[in-house]
Order: structure tokens, then sequence, then C-alpha cells
């Protein structure tokens, strides 16, 4: 997929450009399967299977001379998943007098990120009937939000799902009504669960060489920072919804949206400590020194963002950690307390019993059974 910088183009602009690529392709060792066009940012998408990136350099070049800004690999499937299509739409009402189709999608998506906080432990705290129940009725909840409003789901793993809006509005309504309708589901069954959802928007090729790389690292950013019942919204979705809509979403004490500064610190501080968690001698006053703040502006910050001291947060972060490795892997709880930063098996032993209602050794021998 390529992306084309073409401020001032029309819709019917790029259809023409499409057509002269059809002429030529067969020259390349390429075929032109579709291409999105945002006249709003001045952006065109265009998918191309071809033998390398040069070929449709080269295409583009001698067809109509718009060169792209930039190339990257992508799966006819992934695409598929997050933009709904990998060919031209059907035919409308968009064919111009001259029988042109005129493709005025833009690839611009809203991507709802979103996490059940412990549902590892699901199997552990509830009996098997309940867990099963609610699994089921888990899935079929999702399956009924995105049909409602229009979402795609592109990825459902085990406590987690990553999901597309070609609708902003639609993404923050979904997210919203999947709060309410899981916290009456996991009443109804007597589970403690809470999702945490991150939201954000963006194109599919932009500096990151993955396809909608930055917005998804930025919804999934969101939803880790969120607490438990929590939506984060970034700031990005911003200048895309209605003054009512965004009001509507301040006043609620669950949903917290971004200030772009927020945003900004938010990344650093995430990648400060996606790169140092493992580490016992990342300590809070590390985090102080990396991010270049004083003790109590870093405090402060993230305070405000989590809810949670420093200290608890990279506490926090060191539980989560170890739990998804002691989830997926069979190494010894010494191995797991020293590869998630902690300084001794029984201190590891403690923080994780007292935050989950069970030793990690239990939690082990839970999950052979």
């Amino acid at each position: 997929m390529d992306r084309h910088d073409l401020s001032g183009a029309t819709a019917k602009d790029v259809a023409q450009a499409h057509q002269e690529d059809l002429k030529i392709q067969e020259q390349y060792g390429c075929k032109g399967l579709t291409y999105w066009f945002d006249e709003e940012r001045g952006a065109a998408f265009c998918l191309v299977e071809a033998p390398n990136q040069d070929s449709v350099s080269e295409m583009h070049k001698h067809a109509h001379g718009l060169v792209p800004h930039q190339i990257i690999e992508v799966e006819s499937n992934i695409v598929e998943s997050f933009l709904g299509r990998i060919q031209d739409p059907k035919p409308a009402n968009d064919i111009d007098d001259s029988g042109l189709l005129i493709i005025n999608d833009p690839a611009f998506r809203a991507i709802l990120a979103i996490e059940l906080e412990g549902i590892e432990l699901l199997n552990h705290n509830y009996d098997h009937n309940t867990s099963n129940k609610f699994s089921k009725s888990y899935s079929q909840l999702i399956e009924e939000i995105l049909s409602q409003f229009k979402g795609i789901e592109v990825e459902h793993v085990k406590d987690g799902l990553l999901n597309s809006f070609n609708s902003i509005s639609n993404a923050v309504d979904a997210a919203m009504e999947f709060q309410t309708r899981l916290q009456i589901l996991a009443t109804k069954l007597g589970v403690k669960l809470q999702s945490k959802i991150g939201l954000s928007a963006g194109v599919p090729v932009t500096k990151d060489k993955n396809f909608f790389g930055e917005t998804i690292q930025e919804s999934m950013r969101l939803c880790k920072t969120a607490s438990g019942g929590q939506i984060m919204v970034s700031s990005s979705i911003n200048n895309y919804l209605s003054e009512d809509k965004l009001n509507q979403l301040t006043k609620k004490t669950s949903v917290k949206v971004l200030k772009p500064a927020e945003q900004k610190f938010l990344k650093q501080m995430r990648e400060v400590i996606d790169n140092n968690w493992n580490d016992p001698e990342f300590t809070v006053k590390s985090f102080n020194t990396i991010m270049i703040l004083s003790k109590s502006q870093l405090y402060r910050k993230i305070v405000a963002l989590t809810g949670l001291s420093p200290n608890d947060f990279i506490k926090e972060y060191r539980l989560k950690k170890s739990l998804r490795i002691l989830s997926e892997t069979q190494r010894t709880i010494s191995e797991i307390a020293y590869d998630s930063g902690f300084n001794s098996p029984s201190y590891f032993s403690k923080c994780f019993q007292k935050r989950y209602g069970i030793s990690p050794t239990n939690f082990l021998q839970l999950k052979q059974v």
C-alpha cells in the first residue's frame, strides 16, 4: 500500500489517475486492486499487488507522474479487516457522466482497543459454569455491538479486542455501549470484571512502517493506561466529534479525553516503562531521571493520568506482566519474579497475592488442572 499526499486534488482527479495506472500496470508486473481517497486530509492510498516497491513507483511515475510519498508492505486480509474491502466498491451513485467510478472513501479509521482486566483469573474466581456463561455472553455482546455500530473485529485474543470503525462517532458510542452492557452482564452473572478501553484514530500509512501502526500503538497505550471501567480517548478524536458529543464525553466520570500535552507525556511515559520494567534497578528515581522531570512533576503527571503514584504504577505494570507470563509459560516463580523486575521471589509473591487474591504458586497449580 502506498500513500500520496495530494493537497488540492479532487476525488475525480484520483479516480482518473487510478484508471491511468490500470492501463499500463502489466508493463510493471503490477495489479492495482483499489484505492482510498481522503479529500479532507489531501491523501490517497493505493493497494497494489507488485513484485517490489520500485515497480509501484515506476508504474505511478509513467502513468500520471504522482509518485508515492511512502510505500509499505501489507497483507490483504489485514487490510480488509481494517478498511472493509480490498477491491473497488460496487458502483452505486458514484459513476460520473463519462462512466468513471469515483471513490471518495477516506481510509481514516477509529481504532478501538478493549482489554478485560484480570480475565486470566476468571477460572480461579468463579466456577466452570459461570466462566463458560460469561465467555459465551461476552462474545455475543461484542458481535451485537459491532453490528449495531458498524464496526469490524480486527483481532480477538483472550484478554482483549481490536476493532475498526469508519465513523468516529460510532466508535465512541460503541465504547460507551460496551461498558454499560458489560457491567449489566457482569452483575447478572455475579462476575467482577471490568474492561479498559482506548480509542484513537488515524490513517493506514504514516511514518511508521506498519499498517495503521501509529494508531494501533496509540489505542493500545490508552487501553493499557486506563483504569478498570474507564474509556481513555485520544486527543486526535476531538476534532471529529460534534460539540455536543464531546461535552457528553467529558462529563462522564468513566471517560477521560486526553489533551495533546497529556498524550505526548503518556507516550513518553509508556516508552520508558516498556523499556525498563523488567530491570530491578529501575526505580522512581530512575523514572524521574529518564523523563527529565522532578519528583513532584512526575508524581503529579502520573497521578493525573492513572490515579496511581509512580511507585504503584511501576508495581502494577510489573504485576500485570507477571500475570501474563504465568498464564503463558511454565517457568518457575523465581524466574518470573526476577524477570518481572522484582528483587526477590518472596516480595513478588506477597505483592501478587495482595493484588490478585491468589499466590503465584496456586495460580500455576490451577492452570494445570
